[in-house]
């Protein structure tokens, strides 16, 4: 509530965007003054169902409209880059719903751009942001958990083939939508990634639809990553050191709570309430006013250098597993 207020514009007024706007209303005073989408359609809907003056039936409207001031990306995954790249060169600053590019080259791509252009530009990973995960980073940060060895952490659900994770077009399959969470995770708690070892199983003769990889962080520790479309699974995660584990039940990613539990001694309990986006989206959008009034070209929470070796090892896994986007 005490952060510089922005006055927003949607690109792409999708589920996930709904979302977002429903958080920052509920949870800031972030302005949403402007929507845009292909379809004007679409555009007037969402404007009048989120209670947002604008309508824009382009893109290129949107980006425009002189009230908008930083742009909230969220069409499908492949157009992310070439909106986001558009918003900087209309001199907007840009957040852009993870993942900010379907490759690593996309992203470092933007960044310059954006760094170029004065401008900010950030991946709305939301859990990096969420008050849970500042806890968890703060026992990380003081040892309480000794050397940490390793990470394990899964995001499984079930889709029906009707659903757009199965449309190869929009870079289908578990990876983007599903796999970012523990392979984001998996390099936040450990660093740096040296090897890769992935296998995948196929949806159907066009699409990945499960992925399981080793990786192995400069150091010596190891993160088990898993991501599937075939089937629901725990969404779980640990962070295990010499002295103590950190088990975050699913899903993980979200609001919620965690426990520590030490080799020796009494269990300690994180207590929070679970959440689900309208929760925890605005978090990201915060950082990103606060970042900016601070003349600050991309995040502290969520750095760029974090994004790209990210997707750099999404990069690799897919390598192995032979997962290539449309456009690659």
């Amino acid at each position: 509530m005490t952060a510089p207020v922005l006055r927003w514009g949607v690109m792409g007024p999708g589920w996930i965007a709904q979302r977002f706007v429903e958080a920052l209303i509920e949870n800031t005073t972030q302005q949403v003054v402007a929507v845009g989408s292909r379809s004007a359609q679409r555009a007037d809907d969402f404007a009048r169902r989120m209670g947002v003056e604008a309508a824009h039936g382009s893109y290129e409207s949107l980006l425009a409209d002189p009230l908008v001031e930083i742009v909230y990306v969220s069409t499908p995954h492949p157009q992310h880059h070439r909106c986001a790249l558009d918003a900087i060169a209309a001199g907007k600053h840009v957040l852009i719903e993870k993942p900010l590019g379907i490759n690593a080259s996309q992203a470092r791509e933007v960044f310059t751009a954006a760094q170029n252009a004065g401008v900010f530009a950030g991946e709305a990973m939301w859990t990096r942001f969420l008050p849970k995960f500042d806890a968890l980073g703060q026992i990380l940060a003081d040892g309480l958990l000794g050397e940490i060895r390793t990470v394990a952490a899964d995001h499984g659900e079930f889709f029906t083939t009707d659903h757009r994770i199965y449309d190869t077009a929009l870079a289908g399959g578990p990876m983007l939508d599903l796999g970012t969470y523990p392979i984001a995770f998996a390099y936040w708690t450990l660093g740096h990634v040296a090897t890769v070892s992935a296998i995948g199983q196929p949806a159907n003769d066009e699409l990945n639809g499960q992925v399981s990889a080793t990786l192995g962080h400069v150091g010596g520790s190891q993160s088990l990553v898993h991501t599937t479309i075939l089937s629901n699974t725990p969404t779980t995660a640990f962070v295990a050191g010499e002295d103590a584990y950190l088990e975050l039940p699913g899903p993980f990613y979200q609001p919620g709570p965690f426990r520590l539990v030490p080799r020796t001694g009494d269990v300690l309990v994180h207590d929070e309430e679970p959440g689900t986006h309208t929760d925890g989206l605005h978090f990201s959008a915060v950082d990103a006013a606060r970042r900016i009034a601070a003349g600050a070209a991309d995040s502290g929470v969520h750095p760029a250098a974090d994004v790209i070796e990210t997707l750099d090892v999404m990069d690799r896994i897919r390598a192995q597993v032979g997962i290539v986007f449309p456009g690659e």
